[in-house]
């Protein structure tokens, strides 16, 4: 067996969702972690980001999904990044709040 599925077998012996929660954390964070459908969000924000074949912002994709707030879209961006189906352009545009913020496109 190589390292890598080694290392994947290991996160087996776990039955909590441990990505998303602290052992400190109070029960009720164990029970909403629990019932967290990262992939349907992360499904979601892309489906958003689509929307804007020439690339978007945070505030263009807050504004496509406005019954998200900002902490529930924003930690998607990493995830999809890293799995490859967005892509930071390297462009900056100003936000609302008049801060610069990456263009996002999909790939």
């Amino acid at each position: 067996m190589s390292v890598l599925s080694e290392f994947f077998q290991s996160f087996k012996k776990y039955d909590k969702p441990f990505f998303h929660v602290r052992n400190t954390d109070p029960d009720t964070s164990h029970e909403a972690a629990e019932k967290l459908n990262l992939t349907q969000l992360e499904d979601t924000v892309l489906s958003a980001i689509q929307q804007f074949p020439n690339g978007c912002i945070s505030d263009d994709v807050l504004k496509t999904l406005p019954a998200w707030g900002v902490e529930t879209v924003s930690p998607r961006y990493a995830a999809l990044l890293r799995k490859g189906h967005i892509v930071d352009t390297g462009e900056r545009r100003k936000g609302k709040s008049g801060r610069s913020q990456r263009v996002m496109k999909a790939i």
